[in-house]
């Protein structure tokens, strides 16, 4: 059973994992550098986390555990799926924007040469996002009777934009949140998405 201290800990060690991945872009973490950033040994990180893999799989955890409590909130506060799809994707842009160096894991830029089950989990994250957007559409049919294509390749077509702007805001070193133009492309989705119904 970990102690407040212990969890502490592991929280500081996962921020400070997080800042490394923004402030060093293209480069490798090693568990050295990270240990000289949390100020402690290597070994000192190895009795928190086995390996830097579960470090990874921690920040992956801790992502995916922000994100589902944001979908939770728009999900209980907005009964209409055109409305849940918009926040969802707003909601998934913010977050990259405050947490830019967890960008980095979601394109898995920062995953060459780690073990290859993080691509999987990375894999896993995305594929259960596209899962509740494409849930979503099907809500949005089964209230008003409309549908508009393929709703699996609808989500599939969201998806992929939300992972080209991730794309593009970690090739730029983080200069432009990638939700500050969502305002801007979100009538252009929309119109291509949700017009012909």
């Amino acid at each position: 059973m970990s102690t407040p201290r212990s969890s502490n800990r592991k929280a500081e060690i996962l921020d400070a994992l997080a800042v490394m991945l923004e402030k060093s872009p293209g480069q490798r973490i090693t568990t050295a550098a990270l240990a000289t950033q949390v100020g402690v040994t290597e070994a000192a990180l190895y009795r928190h986390f086995p390996s830097k893999a579960r470090m990874f799989e921690g920040l992956l955890d801790l992502m995916e555990q922000e994100l589902q409590q944001e979908f939770r909130v728009i999900f209980q506060t907005h009964k209409q799926a055109e409305a849940r799809v918009q926040l969802m994707l707003e909601a998934l842009l913010q977050f990259a924007g405050r947490r830019p160096g967890l960008c980095r894991l979601l394109t898995s830029e920062a995953l060459q040469g780690e073990q290859e089950r993080l691509r999987e989990r990375v894999t896993l994250l995305l594929d259960s996002l596209e899962k509740q957007l494409k849930q979503c559409l099907r809500d949005r049919k089964l209230g008003t009777g409309k549908r508009h294509g393929d709703e699996a390749a609808v989500a599939n077509l969201l998806l992929a934009f939300i992972e080209g702007r991730l794309h593009q805001y970690v090739r730029s070193g983080f200069k432009e949140a990638p939700h500050l133009s969502f305002a801007s492309q979100w009538p252009a989705l929309k119109a291509a998405l949700f017009a012909q119904d």
